[in-house]
């Protein structure tokens, strides 16, 4: 790395240290290293149970059977006549009877909320110590999860080798595991690789209903959680992991999350051996995210629905303690992502979410979110590389399909200088269909893109529609091929100033940005109307005052202010059509560079320093219009906004000086003219209009 790039480097992080809140804690967990991948993703066995589960009513049981086919209500009728004479009444009872690896748990249909499990933590479970997450569980280790497991679980299944647990009933809701509010998690799986869940609910949890850990081999098939503080389901540390026919829902963070898969891609480009996770065939709806993953590396998802959620998806490096970090090698195709435009702030507004989380309503419909999300996108991207999104539907999203913004490595606990901008590269869009849903009807997206401009390789497919920056590399047709590339260090600056912004939010707190229209901000209430009035109010008064003071009289002078001030007018309504229209802002930039251009010449030849100093600045301006409405220019690593707003502060400061200092005063003999002094009006670029006037300037 150069010097010059190094120092690019530094500054580049710097100004992301100062727009950047710090990170929240999403998902605290012990110190997990990822599998050594030499597991397998496990088959489903079709055998007879080795152990069964029920409850002993028979009449409860003959009543949630009596709709079953003929075939399987004659088999859960078996079933129960077995289970009654030598089975379990609890799930955690048959799990703690699994005496080698291979085995099955059949659970007949029934409710299952594992009473012997809820019992408070007593004796030396009442006194363990542990670190504390920022959420306020402990933080446990593996011995004292297996010491004291229903501290924090309702159902644990730690170290049991290739069990598999399924449900007997017709639909997945015929089994109910319930944690009715009172364990952080409902299903717990640790270190028990090759497990395969099946054909059941999981359900009102304040962490996770159904949580893989650390696991090399799992597959969770047609399975259903919901109404959760933070997860529906969460796999972490994890490779060989299948999701199939799934569905999650009411949950305050995502309702799929595999975090951390193992990070198994990390040197290589798009084409791969092999993903660590896939996922297929599964909808994640009425959630704040559908899809969730911080180092979520290496996980392949096609054929999913993610509706009616905040955010469809999303993908992260911007929470520390996560194996794998920064997240690289998701691959979403074919996916339905559409209509993702929820709004549960007002329920963190309203107290509604600082109530006990039994008391909250989840099952009606509320939703608690745990961190900030920009509510109506389709795919978040924040800080990841080597993704593939091609050939999914994205549509019906009131603000964009695709968000990208990169997060500096110090977010995630890394210091090292050379890490600090190694987010953001790589990832491409192509072939997917915008704006329109699968059988051809228009539902059109708020804006295709919403990217920071920030990273190298990043490529989106010829005719995107609307977006900002309005131009965008186009990917080729092969994978690694990108026309008109960037590789910026530091996004806008403006858009990093309103992720600032709306990344303060804390559910625990009730603090809800007041400038973020994440948050319902509209007009003033929002930071970039707020930066652009602002900026437009200061250049106006300073540059008002220094065409008056030094360049009234001079014609071309005045009609550039003029166009100045349309620039800045047009700048702040600019502002306030947020991402409705992108010609705006690169119009207001034209107009406001012809000004500054204009001006520095008008004042060359008095102030010959400052004067060129106000045409760079100028051209400073033209260049960064250019660059958002025309082409990202691809041989500088920072966007001109940042070199002009830098350089505007100082003509700012440098143009009260020259405005308050008094104008050259002709030397006797010499009024800029003949002997009458005719042509002294002619010198207003060098003098003062007052000294013209044979008043004080």
């Amino acid at each position: 790395m150069s010097w010059t790039r190094r120092l690019l480097v530094v500054l580049a992080a710097l100004a992301a240290a100062l727009l950047t809140a710090p990170a929240a804690q999403a998902h605290e967990e012990r110190p997990v290293a990822l599998p050594d991948g030499t597991g397998s993703v496990p088959v489903l066995r079709t055998g007879a149970p080795d152990l069964l589960v029920c409850k002993t009513d028979r009449a409860d049981f003959t009543r949630r059977i009596s709709a079953f086919p003929a075939p399987l209500k004659a088999r859960n009728l078996d079933l129960f006549e077995r289970c009654r004479k030598s089975g379990y009444r609890h799930l955690q009872q048959a799990v703690d009877a699994v005496g080698r690896p291979g085995m099955t748990i059949a659970i007949l249909p029934g409710l299952y909320e594992e009473e012997p499990s809820l019992a408070a933590p007593a004796g030396d479970c009442a006194r363990l110590k542990a670190p504390q997450s920022q959420l306020g569980y402990q933080i446990l280790s593996y011995a004292q999860q297996k010491q004291c497991p229903h501290n924090q679980n309702l159902v644990a299944i730690l170290g049991k080798k290739d069990l598999q647990i399924e449900g007997t009933g017709a639909e997945r809701t015929d089994v109910v595991i319930d944690a009715k509010y009172q364990k952080l998690n409902a299903v717990r799986a640790d270190k028990s690789d090759g497990i395969y869940f099946k054909n059941f609910t999981a359900q009102r949890t304040t962490f996770n209903s159904l949580y893989v850990l650390a696991q090399d081999g799992f597959v969770i098939d047609d399975v259903l959680t919901r109404w959760n503080d933070e997860y529906g389901f969460l796999t972490f540390a994890s490779d060989h992991g299948l999701y199939k026919n799934c569905e999650s829902y009411g949950n305050g963070d995502s309702g799929i999350y595999p975090g951390s898969a193992s990070d198994i891609n990390t040197a290589r480009g798009y084409d791969v051996p092999r993903y660590a996770i896939e996922i297929t065939g599964c909808r994640s709806h009425h959630n704040m995210v559908g899809y969730s993953g911080t180092a979520g590396d290496s996980v392949y998802v096609h054929d999913n629905e993610f509706d009616h959620n905040m955010g469809g998806a999303s993908m992260d490096s911007a929470f520390p303690g996560h194996p794998g970090l920064p997240q690289n090698h998701a691959r979403f195709e074919r996916n339905l992502i559409h209509d993702n435009n929820a709004d549960y702030y007002p329920y963190v507004a309203d107290g509604t979410c600082a109530k006990p989380p039994v008391e909250r309503g989840y099952e009606q419909g509320v939703v608690c979110p745990q961190i900030s999300m920009p509510p109506g996108t389709g795919i978040i991207t924040a800080g990841g590389n080597w993704n593939l999104y091609e050939n999914n539907w994205i549509y019906g999203h009131e603000r964009a399909a695709f968000f990208l913004s990169a997060v500096p490595a110090f977010i995630r606990g890394e210091e090292a200088l050379s890490k600090q901008t190694d987010t953001s590269h790589h990832n491409r869009y192509a072939g997917n269909h915008l704006g329109t849903d699968r059988d051809g009807k228009a539902r059109p997206n708020g804006t295709d893109v919403w990217w920071d401009g920030q990273g190298e390789g990043n490529c989106w497919q010829p005719g995107t529609g609307a977006s900002t920056p309005r131009t965008l590399p186009e990917c080729g047709k092969e994978r690694g091929a990108v026309s008109g590339g960037a590789d910026r260090l530091a996004g806008e600056p403006v858009k990093l100033a309103q992720l600032l912004v709306c990344a303060d939010y804390s559910v625990q707190a009730r603090r809800l940005p007041s400038g973020c229209d994440w948050y319902g901000a509209r007009g003033i209430e929002r930071i970039e109307v707020q930066a652009a009035l602002g900026t437009a109010v200061v250049l106006a008064l300073v540059g008002g005052v220094l065409w008056w003071r030094r360049l009234r009289h001079d014609r071309t002078a005045t009609v550039v202010t003029v166009l100045g001030a349309i620039g800045l007018v047009l700048d702040v309504a600019g502002s306030t059509t947020g991402l409705t229209s992108s010609y705006l802002p690169a119009a207001a930039l034209l107009l406001i560079g012809v000004w500054w251009s204009g001006t520095g010449l008008a004042l060359r030849r008095e102030r010959p320093a400052f004067g060129w100093t106000t045409v760079v600045l100028g051209a400073l301006t033209l260049l960064d219009a250019f660059d958002k409405a025309v082409l990202m220019i691809p041989w500088i690593p920072l966007s001109p906004a940042w070199l002009r707003t830098l350089l505007g502060v100082v003509w700012v400061i440098w143009a009260v000086a020259a405005a308050a200092r008094g104008g050259a005063k002709p030397e006797a003999g010499d009024d800029g003219g003949g002997p009458d002094g005719t042509e002294r009006a002619d010198r207003t670029e060098g003098v003062g209009v007052g000294a013209a006037e044979g008043e004080p300037s």
